[in-house]
This record gives structure tokens, sequence and C-alpha cells, in this order.
């Protein structure tokens, strides 16, 4: 694999996150407020990928991760997420202390490091906040999740996963002892805001907005969706 600067491989693992998930190409305007830059410099930096055959790029359609690119963006992730199991089970950090940190760490090249580190932490498959962690071969366990607010009143789940990393939010959660783990289910649904009233294995019932419902993710044990 060639060698690719941090910029690089930032935006190659920002294209990933934000095509992951669908058929669509990451926007131009999309990866510009994923990478905190201008859509100018965003439009510079996908040229250079098209360029070196890492991404498909149309100027008014975005881009999309190349079969060369793919295996770049994996490894990347790979590392990220594995550094935040290292950092919250091993050195005790908080799952809303680690993002910034493991992105300094995931730009480290040695295959060999990462390999240990894998061996080390016995092979996770999900990182703290839930997210797939790829394999070495770039393989990604799939799963059935579903965001919360998704879920009918009746539903019951298991929390699996936050589709939010920022520290404000993973606070937030803790603070209500909605952690990855959690069972969970959807009491009331409230028209007006479409806030939602669920109970968890901690309280009686607690409600939550919107747009903390999109944004945490759910696996069903019983199948009731909206």
């Amino acid at each position: 694999m060639q060698s690719l600067s941090q910029s690089e491989e930032n935006y190659l693992k920002a294209i990933f996150k934000l095509s992951y998930h669908g058929s669509e190409a990451a926007s131009t305007n999309a990866i510009a407020s994923e990478m905190s830059t201008s859509a100018a410099s965003v439009s510079d930096m996908l040229k250079r990928l098209s360029g070196k055959g890492l991404i498909k790029y149309e100027k008014h359609r975005g881009a999309t991760l190349s079969a060369k690119g793919l295996p770049y963006a994996l490894q990347l992730v790979r590392k990220h997420r594995l550094w935040e199991v290292f950092l919250v089970k091993t050195l005790g950090f908080k799952w809303d202390e680690v993002h910034d940190i493991a992105e300094q760490l995931e730009h480290i090249k040695s295959p060999e490091l990462v390999s240990r580190l894998d061996n080390f932490l016995g092979h996770p498959r999900f990182d703290p906040h839930g997210d797939p962690i790829p394999d070495a071969a770039g393989k990604i366990v799939e799963r059935e999740e579903f965001p919360l607010h998704e879920l009918a009143v009746g539903s019951k789940g298991i929390i699996v996963a936050v589709a939010n990393h920022t520290s404000s939010f993973l606070q937030y959660l803790d603070q209500h002892e909605l952690v990855v783990g959690t069972a969970i289910e959807v009491l009331e649904r409230f028209e007006f805001d479409n806030s939602v009233r669920i109970k968890t294995d901690h309280r009686p019932s607690v409600v939550l907005s919107e747009k903390v419902a999109v944004n945490l993710l759910i696996q069903p044990t019983s199948k009731n969706r909206n």
C-alpha cells in the first residue's frame, strides 16, 4: 500500500463514515462538515484522492471509496476502534474521552503493533461506542440494529451503539445510565415533539427527545417498528 498523509487518511475515513450505511456518495458539503473545513478545501482533496485512484468522484454527486481506497479506510477505522478499546479497557479512560486520542494513534503505521494490540485485547468485535471493528482482512460484523425513534410502543431491545460520539452526548447518556448493553422498552411516544418514554434496567421510565432517540441504536428483542 502506498504511503498517504494523515490528511489524506482522514478524508478516506470521513468518506467511509458518510457512505458506509447507504448507497449514496458522500457530498462535498457533508465531508466539509465532518472535517470542519471549507467546501473548496474538500474539492481540492477529492481531486487529489481521485487522481491517486482511491475514490470515485463526480463534482455534483460526491465521492465514494474505490476498490483501491476501501482497504486504507478499513485499516484506519480498525486502528482507531482498537485504540479506543485499549484506552477504555486497559487505561481506564471514559468512553467520552477517547475519540481525540484515538484520532492521533490511528495514524501509527506498524502492522505488527496493530496485530499485537488486537491479540492483547482478545480480538474485540466492537468498540466502546458499539461500532464494529474490521478484522485484519477488513471484514465487518453485521447485525440488526435500528435507531430508537423507529421502534414502536411496546418494542423491547438492547442499546448496542450510539451514532453521536460527541463528549456532551456521551456524558448525557452516562447521566441517564443509557450505555451500551442497557435493556430498554418503549412505553410511550409523544406526537407533539416525537419524544419517547422508555424504561430501562436502571429506572422505571425516562423521556428522551427525538434528537437523543435518533442517536441511540437498538438491537430489537421484539420486532415492532413504526
